[in-house]
């Protein structure tokens, strides 16, 4: 099984090696329509929960990748200034 899951990670490197920023602009709204559909299928009683876990999970990773794309963009918009 480890073998297997190292394949499927190393093939989505090389995937990310080759994709474009619209590639993962794509794969962003899928993943997105992916966890609305999930979210309506969830009973009542449990959407809460649910939502509290999602705003904690999104935090979690959006932060992060703020923290490694804001240089970036500081960088570039140096770059024009000058």
């Amino acid at each position: 099984m480890k073998e297997v899951m190292d394949k499927l990670f190393l093939s989505a490197d090389d995937y990310l090696e080759k994709a474009t920023w619209r590639d993962i602009a794509v794969l962003k709204f899928c993943l997105l329509a992916l966890g609305i559909a999930i979210g309506c299928m969830v009973k009542k009683e449990y959407r809460k929960p649910v939502i509290q876990l999602s705003l904690l999970v999104f935090l979690a990773t959006y932060i992060p990748l703020m923290s490694r794309y804001l240089p970036c963009l500081q960088e570039r918009f140096e770059c024009k200034e000058n």
